[in-house]
C-alpha cells in the first residue's frame, strides 16, 4: 500500500480528525512507502501535528445545526452550493491521487451524500481501490441511528461500495451490529478493533507538575475537549472551587473552539483563584493528564481513550445533544467501574465538588474491567490484509 486517501468530515469539535490522525500516524510508521492525503473540513487541522508523508486537503467548513442538519460555517454561500463544491474537491482528489485505499470516517456517503460521485467513480474506474468505513464505538441512540441510516440507505451503500467496516470499540461496551440492527450482509464486513490507546506525552509527570508549581498538592485537570459546548462544565467547576479541599490545584484546558466571551470568564476566574490555571489548547494533552490526580471531562471518544490509556481517576459529564453518543458511552463505561459519571441534568457545584473530594480521598486502586485498547495494530493488520 502506497497511497491512502482519508475522508474526515469533522464539523464539530476535534474528535474525528484527531482520531483519524492517530490512525494515520500509526500506519505511516508501519508502511515505509505510504503517502496519506487527508480530506477534512476541520477548522483546526492546521494546528495539529502532522507526521511526515501526510498532507491534507481543506474543505469549506460546515456547522452541525441539528440531527443530521448542516449550515455553512464561514462562507456566505448556501448549503447546497457548498456541498457541490466540497463534492467536486473530493472527486478531484480521488481522480488525481488514485488511492489504493479510501478510508472514510463515520458517514458511508459523506455529509449530504457528498461522497456519492467519488464512490461511483472508484467503482467504475478504480476497481482495485479498496474502500473501508471507520465507525467509532457509538454513533447515537439506536432509534435515531437506525432512522438516519435507513433514510440515507447507508446499509445498501455499505453492501455495494465497502470492503470492510472497522469499529474502534468493543462489543462488550456497545455492539453496533445488534443495537443498530445491521443486516447480515453488512454485519459480515464488521470488525471490532478495540479502543485506540493514546501515545504517551512528550513530558514526564514530574516535569509538568514542576512547571505548574504543584509540589505535593493534588492536581485536578478539567477539559471539555474542543470547548465549543463545554462552558457549563467549566462554569460549574469554578463555581464550586470554594467547596473543594485545601491543597488542591486546578488546571483548566478550555479548548480552541470555546467562544471568546466565555474564555474571558476563565481569565477573570484565574485572577480570583490563585489555585487555578487556564490554558486554551495543548497538543500534548497526555502529559497534562498524566500529571493530574483526577480528570474532569466531557465524554468524547478521544478524551476517554486518554483517560483509559493512563488509567486515571475521572469524573465524566457527557454531552447529551445533539446526539446521545457521549451519554451512552459514559453510562456503559461507568457500569464497568472505569470512572464516575454525572448526567448534565444533575450537574451542580455541590455535587461535582462532593464526588471530586471522594475521588481524591479514595487512595485504593480502582478495580475495574480492562478494555481492549489494541485498535491501532488491529486496524493496521486488517488494512494490510486487503
Amino acid at each position: 500500500m502506497k497511497r491512502l486517501l482519508v475522508y474526515s468530515h469533522d464539523t464539530y469539535g476535534l474528535g474525528n480528525i484527531r482520531r483519524m490522525l492517530s490512525i494515520c500516524s500509526y500506519l505511516i510508521e508501519h508502511f515505509q512507502d505510504l503517502s496519506i492525503l487527508v480530506i477534512s473540513s476541520s477548522p483546526m487541522i492546521h494546528a495539529l501535528q502532522m507526521p511526515n508523508r501526510l498532507d491534507y486537503l481543506k474543505l469549506p467548513c460546515l456547522h452541525r445545526s441539528e440531527e443530521e442538519g448542516y449550515t455553512v460555517k464561514f462562507l456566505g454561500t448556501e448549503i447546497e452550493e457548498t456541498i457541490k463544491l466540497r463534492a467536486s474537491l473530493i472527486r478531484s482528489a480521488v481522480f488525481s491521487f488514485r488511492p489504493e485505499l479510501f478510508l472514510i470516517d463515520k458517514k458511508p456517503f459523506g455529509i449530504n451524500n457528498e461522497l456519492e460521485d467519488s464512490l461511483h467513480y472508484i467503482n467504475r474506474h478504480l476497481p482495485e481501490t479498496k474502500v473501508v468505513l471507520l465507525l467509532r464505538d457509538i454513533l447515537d441512540n439506536p432509534e435515531s441511528t437506525i432512522r438516519v441510516w435507513k433514510k440515507n440507505s447507508y446499509f445498501k451503500v455499505i453492501e455495494r461500495f465497502y470492503d470492510l467496516v472497522l469499529v474502534v470499540g468493543t462489543s462488550e461496551v456497545f455492539n453496533v451490529t445488534k443495537e443498530y440492527r445491521f443486516p447480515e450482509a453488512v454485519s459480515k464486513k464488521v470488525h471490532f478493533c478495540g479502543y485506540i490507546a493514546r501515545e504517551h506525552g512528550l513530558k514526564t509527570r514530574e516535569t509538568i507538575r514542576q512547571e505548574l508549581g504543584i509540589g505535593r498538592d493534588s492536581l485536578v485537570l478539567v477539559t471539555p475537549g474542543g470547548g465549543q459546548d463545554g462552558y457549563r462544565l467549566l462554569e460549574t467547576y469554578i463555581s464550586g472551587l470554594d467547596l473543594i479541599p485545601h491543597g488542591v490545584k486546578s488546571l483548566v484546558i478550555s479548548g480552541p473552539e470555546m467562544p471568546k466571551a466565555q474564555r474571558s470568564f476563565l481569565s477573570e476566574a484565574m485572577l480570583r483563584f490563585r489555585s487555578l490555571k487556564v490554558l486554551e489548547f495543548t497538543e500534548d494533552m497526555m502529559s497534562y493528564m498524566d500529571a493530574a490526580d483526577l480528570v474532569i471531562s466531557m465524554g468524547g471518544y478521544n478524551t476517554l481513550c486518554e483517560i483509559l490509556t493512563l488509567r486515571k481517576r475521572a469524573i465524566v459529564v457527557p454531552r447529551v445533544k445533539p446526539v446521545e453518543e457521549q451519554a451512552i458511552r459514559a453510562e456503559r463505561m461507568a457500569k464497568l467501574n472505569l470512572f464516575r459519571t454525572i448526567h448534565p441534568n444533575q450537574l451542580n457545584p455541590h455535587k461535582l465538588a462532593s464526588i471530586l473530594t471522594e475521588e481524591l480521598q479514595d487512595k485504593a486502586k480502582r478495580t475495574c474491567n480492562e478494555l481492549d485498547m489494541n485498535a491501532l495494530p488491529r486496524i493496521t493488520a486488517l488494512l494490510a490484509s486487503l
